[in-house]
């Protein structure tokens, strides 16, 4: 199994894609990682992760790093001009295209939290590329955050809702890697307009009013595929990724909740439903063969 890092040229930014493959022939996956994130949520160097597993398998892999976040460059500081909107419009088909003519095949998504919602967002405001895909996965995807609980009150109403703003109109971006609350950074821009979707409002852009959900309406989306953990309380609760699933009118898609009382290993949480080893053994093989049979 190889790995490579591969390059988007843009006038004014790289975009990093993490090739992983044993076979390049094989039928390519897009990996699309989420808030305060970058792709090594999906893989390590040394072999581990969903990334590296699905490539063991055959497939072709192609692990995202969202502008600014792990490898693409340049890093995100107060001077970056860019949010979620950018991600939509311009970064995520500019990943679609480059893998589409470089493997001339259409290709799984993968997904996880945050990342599931702008890929839905770039589908249903772009339909032609569903031509690309052939199916979409997401993991603990959820766009607005309604369970009510301490720690949803705490990680959400105080800490991003409210004190991360404060600390992005600070440094003019939110530094999670520098206070410790994640293992990337965020620019202000898709801060605050991340917010405005996570705070129940409708699915609307907030840069230019783009109706997402009427637009899902009118499309016919590929097989898709909604995991989650019992013990994700908050960031991916069942609740509200079913809620998301609604609002996208993916009717058709399937849900999976992760347990023990589900015949699982484990009670999966927000972060180890990727990372866990015994994830490889658990729900790994189960989507292996689901990706297989689309």
């Amino acid at each position: 199994m190889k790995q490579q890092s591969l390059y988007i040229h843009s006038e004014k930014y790289k975009l990093h894609l993490r090739h992983i493959s044993k076979n390049s022939t094989g039928t390519p996956i897009l990996m699309v990682h989420g808030v305060m994130e970058n792709g090594h949520i999906f893989y390590t160097k040394k072999g581990k992760g969903l990334a590296c597993h699905l490539a063991e398998q055959g497939f072709d892999v192609y692990v995202a790093d969202f502008r600014g976040r792990g490898k693409s460059t340049p890093i995100i500081s107060d001077k970056s001009d860019f949010g979620q909107f950018e991600a939509i419009t311009q970064d995520i088909p500019m990943f679609l295209d480059y893998i589409t003519q470089k493997t001339n095949k259409a290709m799984h998504l993968v997904s996880h939290s945050w990342g599931g919602v702008l890929l839905a967002s770039c589908l249903a405001r772009y339909p032609e590329r569903l031509s690309q895909v052939l199916s979409n996965t997401c993991f603990g995807t959820k766009r607005s955050v309604s369970v009510k609980s301490v720690e949803k009150f705490l990680k959400v109403n105080v800490f991003w809702n409210n004190f991360a703003i404060k600390l992005a109109n600070k440094n003019g971006f939110l530094d999670a890697k520098r206070y410790g609350i994640g293992s990337d950074n965020e620019t202000k821009k898709s801060l605050v307009q991340s917010v405005a979707w996570v705070k129940k409002g409708a699915w609307i852009d907030p840069h230019d009013s783009f109706n997402y959900e009427e637009a899902a309406k009118k499309i016919s989306w590929p097989p898709s595929w909604h995991f989650t953990g019992v013990k994700d309380k908050v960031l991916g609760h069942e609740q509200d990724v079913k809620a998301f699933i609604a609002e996208s009118s993916n009717h058709h898609a399937k849900f999976n909740l992760l347990a023990k009382k589900n015949g699982n290993a484990l009670d999966y949480d927000h972060i180890n439903i990727l990372t866990h080893q015994q994830a490889v053994t658990d729900h790994f093989p189960l989507l292996v063969e689901w990706l297989n049979t689309h």
